[in-house]
């Protein structure tokens, strides 16, 4: 879903370029505000989880793979703003240290990945959590956050590709849709997994809190 160099038209990359810059002065003042003492290391510690995990491709029908996109993983932890600025920070490193995506194309892919597998998702997660504000209620609305972050992520992707001339739209919006379905798919298994572990063990570390388990009192009389 990396976007290289050359697949976009300056109509398209500059005004992404404009989008992404704005939600990272907009993002990395709303964390500054809101900056605790656990933010900074969770804010590392999930970076490098999803850096490495990008790295690991699955097998998709036909084919083609996929990898890990991690919005949804990092805005349970982190919110949308801090989660956000973790998906950014990572996409940098990819693109100037690995050439994974083009630097022309780089606001696009802040947009594509980061804005939407963030900010755009994290509604889903506090609705699910308004709704039951247990576990339950957190792994669905993780596991449907992060099905949704890649379904949108693509389809953005598509829009651009086709607004810019590369590939027609009724080839390349079914096509990248289609596909990142599937990929979804697995996105959700794996955040269910690891949001499933992080509620068992360190529930104190999530972004938005459940209800507290009622306590029961006693009184003499």
């Amino acid at each position: 879903m990396h976007i290289p160099d050359g697949f976009l038209e300056a109509r398209v990359w500059v005004p992404a370029w404009v989008v992404a810059a704005g939600a990272v002065a907009v993002c990395s003042k709303k964390t500054t505000d809101t900056l605790g003492q656990r933010t900074v290391p969770v804010m590392g510690v999930t970076a490098a989880f999803i850096f490495a995990a990008q790295m690991l491709n699955f097998p998709v029908a036909g084919g083609t793979s996929g990898h890990l996109l991690g919005g949804a993983i990092a805005v349970s932890l982190l919110g949308p703003f801090a989660g956000f600025l973790v998906m950014t920070v990572v996409l940098l490193v990819q693109c100037f240290i690995f050439q994974d995506g083009g630097i022309t194309t780089l606001g696009a892919n802040v947009v594509n990945m980061a804005l939407v597998g963030t900010v755009a998702v994290y509604p889903i997660i506090r609705l699910a959590n308004l709704v039951n504000r247990g576990r339950a209620g957190y792994m669905v609305g993780a596991i449907v956050a992060a099905w949704v972050s890649v379904v949108l992520a693509s389809l953005m992707c598509a829009l651009e590709l086709a607004l810019s001339g590369t590939s027609p739209a009724r080839v390349v919006i079914p096509a990248m849709v289609g596909i990142h379905a599937v990929i979804g798919v697995g996105e959700a298994v794996v955040t269910g997994f690891l949001v499933a572990f992080l509620l068992r063990t360190r529930a104190e570390l999530m972004y938005v809190k459940m209800r507290p388990a009622a306590s029961t009192t006693s009184s003499s009389g």
